[in-house]
């Protein structure tokens, strides 16, 4: 009985698996977009700032204006999706990003570009909380790892089809500022190829199913219970509909879920924020969003700029493959800790090959072979992030925070990186201008930082239920008060 029965469980377990990863890889779009949305503005910088005649700290807020609506739509998230659900949410996100695809587009001066490059970012935001959590609610325990970093393989798939988008319009026109189709420069057109992924994600979210956990928080078990049994095992559906219920359960004893205890917050949801912060102060996204600019200012022309950006961007999804390969298998902490190291150095090597340039006509000029170390370090300080900070901090923040406040805290985290990717942003043409070895230095600093931060503050979670992941850390904050 054993023998016939084996490989009809293999088959089932198959099916379960390939159900599974297409749910969460779906989701996972919500990451494309944010990718998408956040590098596609690189090729067009210096045409916008040409065309609405930007100053350095004008075209700097521009550029990030974008993540101010990602921190407030981040910011509601989590609440928008405990109450309507998670697709509901999704959807949302869509609609947002496509609206603002178009009104970024057609931008006729420097605020009307801001207004619409907010309104994407709200739906960026938005789309950035709940993914993580979706695929956090829906995924087995021994392959979670694996799913939640679907999330930053999508971020890094959307920004290298950004770039090669962004490369193919100005090849195609001569330049950024050309004219091109229906004699719309190339840049507008660089922001109207973001309504494609917009309708993609419409269209996956809407062929969904809800999330389970969102479902017995509702009442709504036979529900809950369906949709686990297309996903998971059938020996661990009943132990994961118990220990959910369990945790709402105990949710209800508290009158009303907060992330504070008394004024304080809680030190859970610190941990979140600090986790946000340190990934976006790593200077990470000043390589996706100035990347062609920086470039073009060490001696590069416009489309090997370009194609620079394009060839990083590959690198980022190889690397980001590499992490989902190994998440699982060697845990979160040893990855972490060998990014935030590999990371430091590189960007200490950035650092010291500008410290060596000199100016040429107003602009840094990197003499011999500092150069060539230059683009090693960049590139090599993408593999870094994108094979450790990158994908698990989102793995981490959909699995650390207690289910009472996890959409809330996920929305405050997010927030809370969103708002740091906005001073990163903002500040790096006029610090960039100022000195390009104090900025890249500062970055280095970071990145040693957090290899502290994790040392001390972060525990393993690999292979536990979300239910046993968030109690290390409520257990070392009670013994703490012990």
């Amino acid at each position: 009985m054993s023998e016939s029965r084996g490989p009809h469980s293999t088959a089932e377990q198959k099916k379960l698996h390939r159900r599974v990863v297409g749910v969460a890889a779906a989701a996972a779009v919500g990451g494309f977009l944010f990718g998408f949305d956040s590098s596609v503005v690189n090729g067009a910088v210096d045409a916008m700032q040409k065309h609405f005649a930007l100053s350095d700290a004008l075209i700097g807020f521009a550029v990030a204006s974008a993540l101010l609506g990602c921190a407030i739509g981040a910011y509601f998230a989590g609440r928008i999706a405990d109450s309507r659900g998670r697709i509901f949410t999704m959807l949302l996100g869509s609609a947002l990003f496509l609206v603002s695809s178009f009104g970024a587009a057609f931008a006729f001066a420097p605020w009307d570009l801001i207004i619409w490059r907010v309104v994407g970012g709200l739906g960026i935001g938005i789309a950035s909380v709940v993914a993580p959590a979706y695929i956090a609610e829906v995924a087995p325990k021994y392959e979670r790892g694996r799913l939640a970093s679907l999330q930053q393989l999508a971020i890094t798939l959307g920004i290298f089809a950004a770039l090669l988008s962004d490369a193919s319009f100005a090849g195609a026109a001569g330049s950024a500022e050309s004219e091109f189709w229906f004699g719309i420069e190339a840049w507008r057109w660089m922001f109207l190829a973001c309504a494609v992924p917009a309708v993609v994600y419409g269209i996956l979210a809407l062929r969904l199913p809800e999330s389970p956990r969102y479902l017995l928080m509702h009442g709504r078990e036979p529900e809950a219970r369906k949709i686990f049994a297309t996903m998971w095992k059938a020996e661990d559906i009943e132990a994961a509909v118990g220990e959910a219920n369990r945790a709402i359960e105990e949710d209800k004893t508290t009158k009303k879920a907060s992330l504070f205890e008394g004024r304080r917050l809680l030190p859970i949801v610190w941990i979140g924020i600090i986790l946000s912060v340190f990934q976006q102060f790593l200077g990470i996204n000043v390589i996706f969003y100035y990347s062609t600019t920086l470039w073009k200012a060490v001696g590069f022309d416009e489309s090997n700029s370009l194609l620079i950006g394009v060839i990083t961007s590959v690198i980022n999804v190889v690397a980001t493959l590499v992490a989902i390969a190994l998440v699982d298998r060697i845990g979160r902490r040893p990855i972490l800790l060998t990014g935030s190291l590999g990371m430091g150095v590189s960007l200490a090597a950035m650092a010291i090959s500008f410290a060596n340039a000199t100016v040429v006509n107003g602009e840094p000029h990197l003499p011999g072979a500092w150069g060539t170390v230059a683009l090693i370090a960049a590139n090599l300080f993408v593999v870094c992030f994108a094979a450790s900070w990158g994908p698990l901090v989102w793995v981490l923040l959909g699995e650390i925070f207690p289910g009472r406040i996890r959409g809330k805290a996920l929305g405050v985290a997010a927030m809370a990186q969103w708002i740091a990717n906005f001073l990163i942003t903002v500040s790096f043409p006029v610090m960039a201008a100022a000195s390009l070895p104090l900025t890249y230095g500062m970055y280095a600093l970071f990145a040693f930082a957090s290899l502290v931060f994790v040392w001390f503050k972060i525990p393993e979670t690999n292979g536990l239920s979300l239910e046993q992941a968030e109690t290390l850390f409520t257990r070392k904050n009670v013994a703490k008060k012990d």
